[in-house]
């Protein structure tokens, strides 16, 4: 018999459904949303399961990575087919997301999500923390040339990051007023 789990994911918690083939459910627990717990509990389980699911989201590329790591097979599924599915049901509680989710793993009713790859997502993490840091530079020096405006300190257009504090530090020294700003 073969047996699957599904899992409803939030940010601190999981709520794990096991069921077999045939749909019945086997197994169901609020976990830790932790690898470890999830991967050391499905292993307390007699039989091995199958597939593991979980819809698309903050948490997709931890448990992705970190279950198939531990050996198991996983698939994450597109958010918004699952909300389909999961929209028919009426009561909508984590356990029941849970059980629904398993419940589509064997029917095979659902299109796996491409998860990019570890090194993809630390590049896109270097990309977005050097846009982040630029914009915080060019919104830093903007305020710093507003403020010498208001004492009739103006700097001129082509100032460089690099010369910006050459520049701008002994402007701020000769003022009496900024000195102590």
């Amino acid at each position: 018999m073969e047996y699957y789990a599904g899992l409803d994911v939030s940010l601190r918690s999981c709520a794990v459904c096991i069921i077999d083939n045939k749909g019945k459910v086997v197994l169901e627990r609020e976990l830790a949303c932790e690898v470890s717990d999830i991967s050391d509990w499905l292993r307390k389980f007699a039989y091995s399961v199958e597939r593991v699911g979980f819809e698309a989201g903050t948490m997709s590329q931890l448990l992705f990575f970190g279950l198939q790591g531990e050996g198991l097979a996983v698939v994450c599924m597109e958010a918004r087919q699952v909300n389909a599915a999961l929209s028919a049901m009426r009561n909508k509680t984590d356990k029941n997301d849970a059980r629904r989710i398993a419940q589509i793993l064997p029917t095979e009713g659902f299109s796996p999500v491409h998860m990019k790859s570890r090194e993809a997502h630390g590049l896109r993490a270097r990309l977005s923390s050097r846009k982040a840091l630029l914009n915080k530079t060019i919104e830093l020096s903007n305020e710093v040339r507003g403020l010498l405006k208001i004492f009739g300190l103006r700097l001129p257009k082509t100032v460089g990051h690099g010369s910006f504090d050459d520049i701008v530090r002994p402007m701020i020294q000769m003022n009496d007023v900024l000195i102590h700003a």
